[in-house]
């Protein structure tokens, strides 16, 4: 009998977790949320269908310990008599040394703190998981997958800033992130497009972190996040790409502490602050008839245009586009955008395939393939743990 895995995803407002009860390489049996509702939190169960298995409600302020393990005890309950092998967790910074899937023991958590500072957004968040089901259920082995190992393939080049030698030495480089989607989305390649897996592909994950990938023959090159999450493009309400001279004129000039530059570059700017406080939301932006809204989707879609066309000098050209993610899968207004902005690298979308979401939305003749294909990270979480567990 194939192992049972868990999978958890853990962020600032919600733990996501999937269970893979026939083998990492078939679909999640179930996928369940814990997310905070106005004054509660809640937990929502659903089957491979999408069908409702469980809910229930906390009041806010219920420990991280009871969560997690009301996770365990029901998906226990729910296992046919199987028994659960272990659990794959999500982990946005490995830094220089962690490449690979990696069974957590004292050591690794010991270096998650060391890394937590290059993550301040999510570290802390990914680590809570990991650190509540050692307490409570200590034999059960847990594989950290880290979101940074996808690019260690990236070449010194791509991975250098412009400053002082020993401030490199010391870890100060471009890590990129997203690395898990960007696996998972360079595997459905070599099994749907075969021809284009193995050329020139830039991948664009875009949801409330958004990034860029360029992959040729399936790994990554050059990508748009940089040293921390906040690189690249235009986000949710984080600012993307910065002159630093911006950083210092906010400390210098205006009198701001360190603790409120980084509170106005991850949690006020992006769309939220381009937009004047309407919605860092992309639904929200595209339905409203305030020009800032308008001004906020149109910064956020110039510079994906702008960065595809750096990553495509970084993969001296171009042979695909995959939009995933919440945007990329789901608002064809965004994708539509982008491409408009593309004609000069020969790509010719076909509109129609576009606002049904179809899988391929060029036209047969375009010069570059334009691919949406549906990410999961969990599939690749839980592969992973598969394979560190062995048999």
């Amino acid at each position: 009998m194939p192992p049972i895995i868990l999978t958890i995803n853990a962020g600032s407002s919600s733990i996501k977790f999937a269970v893979f009860d026939n083998g990492a390489e078939r679909p999640a049996a179930v996928r369940g949320i814990v997310e905070s509702i106005a004054s509660k939190l809640r937990f929502v169960a659903r089957d491979k269908e999408g069908r409702p298995l469980a809910e229930r409600d906390w009041p806010r302020g219920a420990s991280f310990d009871a969560l997690l393990q009301y996770i365990l005890s029901w998906v226990e309950e729910h296992l046919d008599d199987g028994r659960l092998a272990g659990v794959g967790h999500r982990v946005v910074h490995g830094g220089c040394d962690h490449i690979k899937p990696e069974r957590v023991d004292a050591a690794l958590i010991k270096a998650f703190d060391r890394l937590a500072p290059l993550a301040p957004l999510h570290e802390a968040h990914n680590l809570a998981p990991i650190r509540a089901v050692a307490r409570l259920r200590p034999d059960l082995p847990q594989i950290a997958c880290f979101d940074t190992a996808f690019h260690h393939t990236m070449p010194p080049v791509a991975r250098r800033f412009g400053l002082p030698r020993e401030l490199e030495n010391a870890g100060i480089r471009r890590y990129g992130f997203h690395g898990l989607s960007y696996e998972y989305i360079a595997g459905k390649l070599r099994e749907t497009a075969p021809s284009i897996a193995s050329g020139r592909v830039i991948a664009a994950h875009l949801g409330n972190g958004a990034s860029l990938c360029a992959m040729a023959n399936g790994q990554s090159i050059d990508t748009t996040m940089g040293f921390t999450t906040l690189d690249g493009l235009v986000m949710g309400t984080r600012c993307g790409n910065l002159d630093p001279g911006v950083i210092l004129f906010l400390q210098q000039e205006r009198g701001l502490t360190a603790g409120e530059v980084a509170d106005m570059l991850y949690r006020r700017s992006g769309l939220l602050g381009v937009s004047g406080g309407i919605a860092s939301d992309m639904r929200t932006l595209i339905a409203s008839d305030d020009r800032r809204a308008a001004e906020a989707v149109e910064l956020f879609v110039f510079r994906i245009a702008r960065e595809i066309g750096a990553l495509t000098s970084s993969l001296g050209g171009l042979d695909g586009i995959v939009f995933t993610a919440g945007i990329g899968e789901n608002a064809a207004p965004v994708r539509k955008a982008v491409l408009a902005g593309l004609g000069w690298l020969g790509i010719e979308p076909d509109d129609a395939a576009n606002d049904k979401h179809a899988a391929i939305i060029t036209a047969p003749q375009s010069r570059v393939e334009v691919r949406v294909i549906p990410t999961d990270e969990e599939a690749i979480i839980a592969r992973h743990t598969e394979q560190t567990i062995g048999p």
